[in-house]
């Protein structure tokens, strides 16, 4: 006899479903994996040999093949333990071939025989949804299947607990608390910082358009302060955005306490992060930080200090909005619609323009320090700020700006307006994502303001592409005046965002 107990490997945030076939003949004792396991699956006859023997239990002395189809797909993860484990447990007659049969099963087994958690339930339990399966997890990632909707669910703390279910001799409950991961109300407030009234006001555009930023600027002046309470402008996730990024969290297993991820991601890598930590990939595929970020923020601080090859690789995801990661035995893609916000040194010292404190190099210093961005880039960026240092007479005098409370607001009120343009079902849900046919009929400014851009077109020599996050960038400025009509006043505020790259030229 044979036993099929279903399971799930990964590509991407996709499941692939996996059918574990366990079978004992006679023959040599021996305990075979086959089908492509990595080191974690091959390494589960151990951990499985070990739980099972604390419940009292030992293999027979014959031959086992633990064949996982199908076997030309890599398997990856130690969450085949429990679907092998069970599969065992039927063909020793220890629980019925039927028990398992309609069940998604994944976990990973103790020496104990206690079930841990793993990542990708709740893409699991989504698979297992659509079959019209029910789901058998560990108890730690209960809360999480709850996301897939109205299935079965099998939350385990231990082995021998889910034999008892299955034998009617205990109970395992359905896990009933769901926890929503909101934004917290202690979210830093945008009047704690001092002076910069024009770096807020580019922040709060690029909060209302979804528009990727770029500051310059001395240590000090503020510019991670300024990118730590962008997310407190934003809005709040919706539900088909809450889902996406849930599961891409959970498949990377960093999903905290199963709950599902309400607020904005934030994510702010150091800059020593190589190219599969930013974009994705490595042996084992996971998502990057960009990915991580889907929906989100991804800040990076020192942005010249980043391996420019790593950088250079977020181009295309900027542009397209998912990441394609191809490797000899794997290609995935996984999703990466983000808001880039970036800061910098003007050079390497950091003082570049101030006569007391700039280097002797300078100002040789700062182009060869800013040489290390390159200019497509640096032209993704559609808002590009200087964000000089504070005086001392911002620094002495009290807090008096805007809080994020009232600045939200204004931001929320020019969302709203982008979505009703767009409309709820488009996939466009700000400006910052407007492109041709919708630009054209949203975005194109009156004569005067079209006057003005054609002539800093010619003058700043700006790229389509720059063109067009000009427009996207005034479509917005207009959105928060309330304006249905973008004017030459919006194109002008617009054009004083691109001064990065006028320079660079």
């Amino acid at each position: 006899m044979t036993a099929h107990v279903s399971t799930v490997a990964f590509s991407g945030i996709n499941t692939i479903v996996v059918d574990v076939q366990v079978q004992m003949a006679s023959g040599l004792p021996a305990f075979t994996v086959v089908g492509l396991p990595d080191k974690a699956v091959s390494e589960a006859r151990e951990r499985v040999r070990s739980a099972l023997s604390a419940m009292g239990l030992s293999l027979p002395p014959k031959r086992i093949t633990i064949n996982l189809a199908p076997a030309d797909l890599q398997k990856e993860g130690s969450h085949f333990d429990l679907p092998i484990a069970l599969g065992l447990l039927a063909v020793m007659d220890v629980i019925s071939f039927e028990d398992v049969s309609s069940w998604v099963v994944l976990g990973e087994l103790g020496l104990d025989g206690s079930i841990s958690a793993v990542g990708g339930v709740l893409p699991a339990a989504m698979e297992a949804a659509g079959r019209d399966f029910g789901i058998i997890c560990p108890k730690a990632n209960g809360n999480e299947a709850l996301w897939a909707g109205e299935l079965d669910i099998l939350a385990a703390p231990s082995l021998i607990s889910l034999i008892n279910h299955f034998k009617g001799s205990q109970i395992l409950p359905r896990p009933v608390s769901v926890k929503a991961l909101s934004p917290t109300s202690d979210q830093p407030d945008l009047r704690d910082i001092k002076g910069q009234e024009s770096a807020k006001r580019a922040l709060e555009i690029a909060a209302a358009g979804g528009h990727n930023l770029l500051m310059n600027g001395p240590p000090g002046s503020g510019k991670s302060m300024l990118a730590a309470r962008l997310p407190g402008l934003l809005p709040d996730l919706s539900p088909a955005e809450a889902l996406e990024s849930t599961v891409i969290h959970s498949v990377s297993g960093i999903l905290p306490e199963g709950g599902l991820v309400r607020a904005r991601p934030y994510r702010s890598p150091h800059h020593s992060a190589s190219m599969p930590a930013l974009v994705g990939g490595g042996h084992r595929v996971r998502p990057g930080e960009i990915s991580l970020a889907h929906h989100g923020v991804l800040f990076l601080d020192e942005l010249p200090e980043f391996n420019r090859n790593v950088l250079d690789a977020l181009r295309q995801p900027l542009e397209t909005g998912e990441v394609s990661v191809a490797r000899a035995n794997a290609h995935v893609t996984y999703p990466a619609r983000v808001q880039l916000i970036a800061a910098m040194n003007p050079c390497r010292c950091g003082y570049l323009g101030d006569e007391h404190a700039a280097c002797s190099r300078a100002p040789r210093c700062g182009e060869d320090y800013q040489s290390r961005l390159s200019g497509p880039l640096i032209d993704r960026f559609d808002i590009q700020i200087d964000v000089p240092a504070v005086t001392p007479d911002e620094l002495d005098a009290p807090a008096n700006g805007e809080t994020t409370a009232i600045v939200r607001e204004r931001v929320l009120a020019a969302r709203a307006r982008q979505i009703i343009r767009y409309g709820p079902d488009n996939k466009v849900s700000c400006n910052a994502l407007a492109d041709g046919d919708l630009l054209t009929r949203y975005a194109t400014p009156d004569p005067e303001g079209r006057e003005l851009l054609q002539d800093a077109t010619r003058r700043m020599k700006l790229s389509a592409r720059g063109y067009h996050r000009v427009l996207r960038v005034a479509r917005t400025i207009a959105d928060l005046g309330n304006s249905d009509t973008v004017t030459r006043g919006h194109i002008a505020e617009a054009l004083m965002y691109r001064q990065m790259v006028y320079r660079r030229k």
